[in-house]
């Protein structure tokens, strides 16, 4: 396929479904989409410092040029600003720009201003409308489809959210390019999770032109970017709120959460405790649904050739046994887990504390 055609996917919610337009020339046209989703006449453009200065100037001309009246809000770049405090600043400082019932927030950057901004464009004034415009892979692949919006706790991460959808999303894959090699593989992570769980041919595609990706082929890139979102589209589409079909999108986080926890924020990227905790899944599956070994090690091929590597963690398995417990997932003294059988083929399953405990000591001890 030509990477410079615009594609478009529709998360289908009835008469909340809505756009997601991805292509390396979207941001062109980012004010143009949100003037087709919306009546909102002033936005506010919510970025972090690093991404206001690379993408800023081009999201607010667009806007401009279709007729917003914009105020810009800045963060600072990372995890740190997904945190309470700072949640009560944005909407302090919508208040201050004059955002009304009808007005629009637009998150411009990663998976911490999407998360955070869709937060507080939910609770302000009982919910305004909201969009994104991604501008990494995680972004684009995963965080910025399907509402999920939220803040980190002292006590794990998303413990405080909601799910408040946006009305437009608007993917520039050219966004990528600058991209560090760290941000990268953490979007390749999210990929993989969604070619395992679809499986077939989304599942052989993806490790046919692993190595390529892993190196940014951009003629390869929009249609990897679309055939993601068009997976999380179906999953979102057909159980919006995590009531059944859509907690299989927990594949890897499980673990991956409580390893980040338990390493320290900030000391290993989303996307390599994603990958970990996929192998670990893998590893698991094979006590608990009998799984075949072949089917994990397809994975952790997959994982390898998108430049995710096994690594060492240094994180006592007492702390990620915590990690896990007060995970959104656990219930009644079990921790659910997404299981695959083989790519395509999953199951979410209790996971006894003392079968668990062993498997985070034994996996530990490898590493």
């Amino acid at each position: 396929m030509n990477g410079a055609v615009e594609r478009r996917v529709t998360v289908e919610l009835g008469d909340r479904s809505y756009p997601v337009v991805i292509g390396p020339k979207a941001m062109r046209s980012l004010g143009e989409t949100l003037r087709a989703a919306c009546g909102a006449e002033r936005v506010a453009l919510v970025t972090d410092d690093n991404v206001w200065r690379d993408y800023g100037e081009r999201a607010f001309s667009s806007l401009l040029g279709s007729g917003f009246r914009v105020s810009p809000i800045t963060v600072p770049a990372g995890e740190g600003s997904k945190c309470w405090d700072r949640a009560g600043d944005v909407l302090e400082r919508f208040a201050t720009a004059g955002l009304g019932r009808r007005d629009l927030v637009l998150a411009l950057g990663g998976g911490v201003v999407g998360d955070l901004a869709g937060f507080c464009a939910a609770v302000y004034m009982r919910g305004v409308s909201f969009a994104q415009a991604p501008t990494t892979l995680l972004a684009q692949v995963d965080s910025s489809v399907g509402g999920k919006t939220g803040v980190d706790l002292a006590a794990g991460k998303n413990l405080a959210g909601v799910f408040w959808q946006p009305v437009a999303v608007v993917a520039d894959t050219s966004c990528l390019d600058t991209l560090a090699a760290a941000e990268w593989a953490s979007g390749l992570a999210e990929v993989a999770k969604a070619a395992i769980l679809e499986g077939g041919e989304f599942f052989e595609w993806m490790s046919a032109n692993a190595p390529s990706l892993a190196g940014r082929d951009r003629s390869l890139v929009p249609e990897m970017v679309e055939r993601a979102v068009r997976f999380k589209a179906g999953v979102v589409s057909a159980d919006e709120r995590e009531a059944g079909r859509r907690e299989c999108l927990n594949l890897g986080h499980t673990y991956g959460h409580a390893l980040e926890r338990a390493a320290g924020y900030g000391a290993m990227s989303h996307g390599a405790a994603v990958a970990e905790g996929i192998r670990f899944a893998g590893v698991l599956a094979e006590e608990v649904l009998g799984a075949p070994a072949s089917s994990s090690e397809a994975q952790c091929a997959l994982l390898d050739a998108l430049g995710l590597a096994a690594m060492r963690v240094d994180a006592p398995a007492d702390e990620v046994m915590r990690g896990m417990r007060v995970d959104k997932k656990a219930r009644d003294g079990s921790v659910r887990f997404v299981l695959v059988s083989e790519p395509g083929t999953w199951k979410v399953v209790p996971v006894e504390a003392d079968v668990l405990k062993r498997h985070v000591e034994a996996y530990g001890a490898q590493r």
